[in-house]
């Protein structure tokens, strides 16, 4: 059984959000913004949308960069690997929300779950052979408005996976949701509950509302209308290289 452990991070990871991300910044001719390359194992950038495109290498030492580019990411450059049996190098991603209290600009999150009447989002990917990954939404929720540290339940969507990797947990079942059809796993990696919507085949993309999974997610009994959504991320989770992985667009509403 493969298992994928939540991307936990050291003391240092925590320090270094907190005191703000360096980034090299890398000017793009004639744009309107520039796009940003980020190197640091925990370094972050706010795109011109108001996300964060953060490079998040929690589980490696080995190099890895992302671009920001727009709404949007590619990881340029992504070495080394790791056992495909146990956790994946790390979650290159862009969020809206709280990640270990680097927060979006103007962010309306957290936001209590009862209080939400939609939170429409859109994707759009790009795959890379050579790589083995996970492509993933990543929603964190929790019984207070937290801002830090790790969430009492992650709520993953796969919609693309190369190699032999799997979520966390076991099938519990199938869930129609989004107008897909969707393989559901449960299970804990000792520190949060985690349920993953694993895609049977892979999706390039998708446009749809966040908030039928959470209230999925609810029936299940992992979370309450009193708990509050925190974050919203989506990226890839590499095993084994990556680079050429991208999010070519995204977006995210909290209504």
């Amino acid at each position: 059984m493969h298992l994928k452990s939540r991307k936990l991070r050291p003391l240092v990871a925590a320090l270094v959000l907190a005191a703000g991300s360096v980034t090299a910044l890398t000017a793009t001719s004639g744009a309107a913004e520039a796009d940003a390359q980020v190197c640091d194992q925990f370094g972050s950038v706010t795109t011109p949308g108001g996300y964060v495109v953060q490079n998040n290498a929690w589980g490696t030492s080995a190099p890895q960069c992302v671009t920001q580019v727009g709404d949007g990411f590619q990881l340029t450059r992504a070495d080394g690997s790791v056992p495909t049996n146990g956790a994946p190098k790390s979650y290159p991603s862009i969020f809206a929300g709280c990640h270990y209290t680097n927060c979006s600009p103007g962010t309306n999150l957290p936001k209590r779950i009862g209080s939400i009447g939609s939170a429409p989002s859109s994707i759009a990917y790009q795959y890379v052979g050579g790589a083995v990954y996970d492509a993933a939404y990543d929603i964190w929720l929790d019984p207070t408005p937290k801002t830090d540290g790790v969430n009492k339940t992650e709520i993953m969507i796969w919609l693309n996976r190369t190699g032999p990797i799997q979520p966390i947990g076991s099938v519990t079942g199938t869930v129609t949701l989004a107008g897909h059809t969707w393989d559901v796993w449960r299970g804990s990696n000792g520190s949060n509950d985690v349920i993953s919507y694993v895609a049977p085949s892979s999706l390039s993309g998708l446009n749809f509302d966040i908030k039928e999974f959470i209230d999925h997610t609810v029936s299940q009994g992992l979370a309450t209308p009193d708990w509050y959504l925190t974050s919203v991320q989506a990226g890839f989770e590499p095993w084994e290289n990556g680079a050429g992985l991208a999010v070519t667009s995204f977006s995210v509403g909290v209504n």
